[in-house]
């Protein structure tokens, strides 16, 4: 199985379910609440672990009770955290606001995350001898996560940037980055003239500009692939009943990441990506709705048989 190294963040998602949400100044009444796991970062490490793989996670928590939950659930989720530091104060949180037709609206507070330093993902990257893909996002600094890709690049390591949640990337950041993975609102924040993924001239010139592996997810429609400007291969996604479709594109992250890391096509990395994401949206959470173990299992076996 491939080991996937996961340079990012951790969250405590905190999701309140609500018929509608507030105006300014309004109160409304929910009709859920639930507490779980999160961080884009830790997502996509749960789901790449869950896919088979081998998964380091590099983070940083505070010395709260947060931080201790964190660890705990990466431990029996099977995640290694031996580069996991700790520090004093408050581990990151999200607040999550999900609608009933499945959107929602998340606030990230990095808390630990931003005390991620340059130091501790250059010493992890070194003192792991067999990695075949580093994965990065934007919940910790930018320049972090470039010293973590510039050392996978000089070992000849793949590297994904999820440019999530979106800010505007780095120079530094995108020359280190192999893959680009955004979804339609990112890809438009990317784009120099503001231009949604809805064709295929779009996708390819800006993979082109970019010069990059670009795959853009595109929620139900599936996701697009382009190579450095080659002609784009579209994979079309189930059709499924979305009830939340809060950490879908994690899932997709994370399952392409394993797939691509054990030898599968680009296609059918992102076919897995696709039906891991759909199940996803399917059930209430963020790693709470992620497919099972046995569950990616048979959805590997599915691409792999088609």
């Amino acid at each position: 199985m491939p080991h996937i190294v996961v340079v990012g963040s951790t969250m405590i998602d905190m999701i309140a379910y609500a018929k509608r949400l507030p105006e300014a100044g309004e109160t409304v009444q929910g009709d859920d609440f639930a507490l779980g796991f999160g961080g884009k970062g830790a997502n996509q490490a749960v789901m790449a672990r869950r896919c088979g793989a081998t998964v380091t996670m590099v983070n940083t928590l505070g010395d709260d009770v947060f931080g201790d939950t964190t660890l705990k659930n990466f431990e029996e989720q099977g995640v290694d955290t031996q580069f996991i530091s700790r520090v004093p104060g408050p581990s990151g949180v999200a607040p999550i606001w999900v609608e009933p037709n499945g959107t929602n609206r998340i606030i990230c507070v990095p808390g630990a995350n931003n005390a991620m330093t340059v130091e501790q993902v250059e010493s992890a990257i070194a003192a792991m001898p067999n990695i075949d893909l580093v994965i990065g996002q934007l919940e910790i600094p930018q320049h972090v996560t470039a010293a973590a890709f510039r050392s996978a690049q000089a070992r000849g390591i793949p590297t994904i940037l999820n440019p999530a949640p979106f800010a505007p990337i780095s120079a530094e950041l995108m020359a280190s980055a192999d893959w680009l993975i955004p979804n339609e609102s990112e890809f438009a924040s990317l784009h120099p003239e503001s231009k949604q993924p809805d064709s295929d001239a779009v996708i390819e010139a800006f993979a082109q500009a970019i010069d990059k592996r670009l795959v853009v997810t595109l929620g139900e429609a599936g996701a697009a692939y382009s190579d450095r400007g080659a002609p784009v291969v579209r994979v079309s996604a189930p059709k499924v009943k979305a009830i939340d479709t809060t950490g879908a594109g994690d899932s997709f992250v994370g399952s392409f990441s394993f797939a691509l890391s054990s030898g599968l096509s680009e296609s059918d990395s992102i076919r897995l990506g696709c039906l891991c994401a759909s199940e996803s949206v399917t059930r209430l959470g963020t790693q709470s709705s992620y497919p099972t173990a046995d569950q990616a299992a048979e959805l590997l076996r599915s691409v792999r048989g088609s």
